[in-house]
C-alpha cells in the first residue's frame, strides 16, 4: 500500500465524468459476507481523510482511467487508487514523489486476455505475426528468438547478445577439444551443455532474479537512504550520472562475462578427473 496513490477525482482534467455521474451500487465490491466492503485511505495519505469508502472497479477507460474508484455514501467517485505496481501517477496531491514498478509482461498478458473476451483483439497484427514466425521457420530462423528480440528493449538484448558471444567462443574452444573425437553436432551440443559454464549462467540468472526481488523489497522502505546515496554520488562520482555513466557498469558487466568465458573453458573451477578404483 505504500506505493499507492489516492488521486482526487474532483478538479482534475484526467477525470471526464458526465454532471451527475453516480456509481452502480450493484458494482460495488463485496465483502465476504456478501456486503459493499469499505475502506478508508492506507499508506502516506491516511491521515489526509478519515472517511470510509465504498470501492468501484471501473473496467472501462470512458470518460476516466480503468481502475479502483473510493465512493462515498452518494455514489460519487472520489479517489481513484493508484497502484503501486503499474501504477501511472507518482506523486501523491502533496506534491511527494512514489517509487512505481512496472510489470511489463503481466500487462501484455492483461491485454491479449481483455483483447480476447472483450472481442477486441487485433487480429490482423497477429495473424500477421504468425505468418512472419512461419517463413523465419521456413528459411532456418528461431522465431522465438526473433520474437524476443523484437519484444525486449535494446538494453535488456545487448547483455543477452554477450551472452551469446561467450557461448560462441566456448562452443569453438569445445570443437576444437573433441575434434579428434568425430562427434556428431548433437553430441557436441550436448558436450557444450554439461559445461560448468553453463551451470555458472544458470547461476547468474537465479541470481539477478533474486536481486531483482531483493531490491523491490527494499526500495521503498530504503527510498530516502537510497535517495541520499544517489545525490552523493552524483555529486562526488563523476561515472554516476552523466554521458559516461554506463562506462562504470561495464566493469563488472566485463568481468562477469571474462569470468564466464574461463570457467566455460574449464581454465578455472575445471570439473576433476574421475578416479578409478583399484579392487
Amino acid at each position: 500500500q505504500s506505493g499507492t496513490v489516492y488521486v482526487p477525482v474532483a478538479g482534475n482534467a484526467d477525470f471526464a465524468f458526465p454532471p451527475g455521474f453516480h456509481a452502480d451500487p450493484a458494482d460495488y465490491l463485496k465483502d465476504s459476507n456478501g456486503q459493499p466492503k469499505r475502506e478508508r485511505l492506507s499508506g502516506a495519505q491516511s491521515g489526509a481523510d478519515p472517511n470510509e469508502y465504498f470501492v468501484y472497479h471501473k473496467t472501462n477507460t470512458d470518460n476516466a482511467p480503468a481502475g479502483r474508484y473510493l465512493v462515498n455514501n452518494d455514489g460519487v467517485l472520489v479517489y481513484l487508487a493508484d497502484p503501486g505496481i503499474n501504477g501511472v501517477y507518482d506523486k501523491r496531491p502533496d506534491g511527494s514523489s512514489v517509487q512505481k514498478f512496472t510489470a511489463p509482461k503481466a500487462t501484455l498478458v492483461s491485454y491479449i486476455i481483455k483483447g480476447i473476451l472483450g472481442g477486441k483483439l487485433p487480429w490482423g497484427l497477429v495473424l500477421l505475426g504468425v505468418f512472419i514466425a512461419v517463413v523465419l521457420e521456413l528459411s532456418g530462423v528461431s522465431a522465438l528468438a526473433f520474437a524476443v528480440g523484437v519484444y525486449l528493449p535494446i538494453s535488456t538484448s545487448a547483455p543477452v547478445y554477450a551472452g551469446g558471444i561467450v557461448r560462441w567462443l566456448v562452443d569453438r574452444y569445445t570443437q576444437h577439444k573433441h575434434a579428434g573425437a568425430q562427434l556428431t553436432e548433437d553430441q557436441l551440443v550436448a558436450e557444450g551443455d554439461k559445461s560448468n559454464g553453463v551451470l555458472l549462467s544458470s547461476g547468474y540468472i537465479a541470481g539477478g532474479t533474486l536481486a531483482g526481488v531483493l531490491f523491490a523489497f527494499l526500495a521503498i522502505p530504503m527510498k530516502d537512504r537510497l535517495e541520499a546515496f544517489e545525490g552523493w554520488a552524483t555529486a562526488h562520482n563523476p561515472f554516476f550520472n552523466g554521458p559516461h555513466a554506463d562506462l562504470l557498469a561495464l566493469i563488472p558487466f566485463i568481468a562477469l562475462c571474462v569470468l564466464l568465458y574461463v570457467v566455460g573453458r574449464e581454465l578455472l573451477l575445471a570439473p576433476k578427473p574421475e578416479k578409478i578404483r583399484k579392487r
